[in-house]
This record gives structure tokens, C-alpha cells and sequence, in this order.
């Protein structure tokens, strides 16, 4: 896949919820995830696939419910592309919240090799 067709589909995937099938479709066995500072539960970075996808289940264990995630068209660069994810949820723990982040992507032989967040 180009990094045009990996950042599209993640688009898509990402709109529908299917972060899960995103990260097993798309994602580099050896990627690294990287937070924009360490937070309750959460490393600044993640290294490897299963790692990754366990702190996904881990955040999806922190909400309660999601009110709607919008994803933006993604803007690609050579092997790099970012979206703009903006989350509204209610998590177990501080109620309702609103979230926008900038999400930074960059892939290598068809794959995702590291996601790096900014709020």
C-alpha cells in the first residue's frame, strides 16, 4: 500500500471506531506509539504491535461511552501523514470530555511504523 491508501483506510477505520482493525491492518509488527507526555496507565512511548493494542483495550476500558469521533482528511507527505481526530466520550473516571488531537503517522514498506499524538 502507499502511504496515500494506508493513511485513507486509516482515515476510514478510524471514523467507523475499528481501532482494533486498524492496528492489525495497518500497523508494522514493530511500531512505536508515542504519547504527548506520560499519563495515568500510559507510557510516553509504546514499542510493538501487541503492546500497542493492549493500550488501546486499556483506554477502551477507561470509557464509558463515545458521543462521536470525527476524523479529518488526512494530509501526505512522501512516508509521513497526519489527521486532526476530535473525540467527544465519557469516561469512567472525570465525566464527559472533549478531545482534539493532531495525530502524526509515518509508514515504511506499506506498513505503519510509528503514530505519535499532539493535543
Amino acid at each position: 500500500m502507499t502511504t496515500q491508501q494506508i493513511a485513507n483506510r486509516l482515515a476510514e477505520l478510524c471514523r467507523k471506531g475499528e481501532w482494533a482493525t486498524a492496528q492489525n491492518e495497518l500497523f508494522a509488527k514493530d511500531a512505536v506509539s508515542i504519547e504527548q507526555m506520560d499519563s495515568p496507565g500510559f507510557a510516553k512511548e509504546t514499542r510493538g504491535l501487541d503492546a500497542i493494542k493492549k493500550k488501546g483495550e486499556m483506554w477502551e476500558q477507561m470509557v464509558t461511552e463515545v458521543h462521536g469521533t470525527k476524523v479529518s482528511e488526512p494530509l501526505v507527505a512522501d512516508n509521513s501523514f497526519t489527521v486532526l481526530m476530535d473525540m467527544d466520550m465519557t469516561m469512567k473516571q472525570g465525566g464527559r470530555q472533549k478531545m482534539k488531537e493532531v495525530a502524526v503517522y509515518e509508514t515504511k514498506d506499506g506498513k505503519i511504523v510509528s503514530e505519535r499524538f499532539f493535543s
